[in-house]
């Protein structure tokens, strides 16, 4: 069941929108992306009204941004891009998993807050804040200001290739995550911030104040803490192999969003059956290349909404 309190008011994404350029074996080609974007186009593919807050640049690749945020219907506010707009090199490891060579570009990223964008925010259901500079207190200073009483979903998604200054990211990340509706992390980001006890750091992030903590563990499924306890659920079985998993955090994150947006499940059943969805939908997206948010139900037309710009 859901506490209907909140009316689906549309939502708001703040963080990053990128060009990833992947090198592989096929040769090179180039997809839109970015954590923050594919959480704010899946949100839209779910049917929720998306304003995504990003820096793009006035340049090619910032052109293709926008056509590809057009084409998903995603309302887009810019910051600024001095350095014109960000880039991320993608190469496979010899586990298979991506390594990211960021431009200067995307290293500095910065967002600032137009009066468009706060009203915005004012007048949405939910902000998701993924792949943020958290690590640099002026933005998450002008973050938290922009968001003022907000309902926060937050996803620290920190990329070692921009993080500058990981104490002070844990410090800027947790000023932010304070009194959330949501927080997500994942087994990497346990890693890559803290000790590596995912567990931990789930309580951790309760004892901050965080409504509910999602964590991801890869192919141990994940797990989702709130008042009204913890509900579990493995990874998703469906038609079709692995593809890619480089976008399953983020659909989890949109789906999870995406039933926030329409109100907080008010008991375990609730909760549970938000995550056995997102769990669905980041299973589905797996099952093809980029970070696109799939559905189990679009599998039967995989061209549906592929091909954008």
């Amino acid at each position: 069941m859901s506490d209907e309190s909140s009316r689906a008011r549309g939502a708001v994404v703040v963080g990053d929108a990128l060009i990833d350029e992947i090198h592989d074996g096929g040769g090179v080609r180039e997809l839109v992306g970015g954590a923050a974007l594919n959480v704010a186009v899946g949100l839209r593919r779910l049917g929720v009204p998306t304003t995504l807050i990003a820096m793009v640049g006035e340049d090619e690749a910032g052109a293709h941004i926008r056509e590809y945020l057009e084409d998903h219907d995603v309302r887009l506010i810019a910051s600024e891009a001095p350095l014109g707009s960000s880039r991320a090199i993608v190469q496979r490891a010899s586990d298979g998993e991506p390594v990211y060579v960021f431009n200067e570009a995307a290293q500095r990223r910065s967002i600032r807050y137009s009066g468009e964008a706060v009203q915005t925010i004012a007048d949405s259901g939910l902000v998701a804040v993924s792949c943020f500079p958290f690590d640099v207190p002026a933005e998450v200073d002008a973050l938290l200001e922009a968001v003022g009483d907000a309902r926060l979903a937050v996803d620290p998604n920190p990329r070692s290739g921009m993080l500058s200054d990981r104490a002070e990211f844990v410090r800027g990340f947790e000023r932010a995550a304070a009194g959330a509706s949501i927080v997500k992390v994942g087994a990497d980001d346990a890693s890559l911030l803290y000790d590596g006890d995912l567990e931990a750091l789930r309580a951790r992030l309760r004892a901050l104040g965080v409504s509910a903590v999602l964590a991801t563990a890869g192919a141990d499924g994940a797990a989702l803490e709130s008042d009204a306890g913890i509900v579990t659920a493995p990874i998703s079985t469906l038609p079709g192999r692995v593809v890619d998993t480089v976008g399953a955090g983020d659909a989890t994150l949109a789906a999870v969003a995406a039933g926030l947006a329409n109100g907080t499940p008010s008991d375990a059943d609730g909760w549970r059956q938000l995550l056995v969805r997102a769990m669905d939908v980041a299973a589905a997206t797996c099952r093809a290349e980029g970070g696109l948010l799939r559905t189990p139900e679009s599998l039967a037309d995989p061209d549906q909404g592929v091909f954008g710009s």
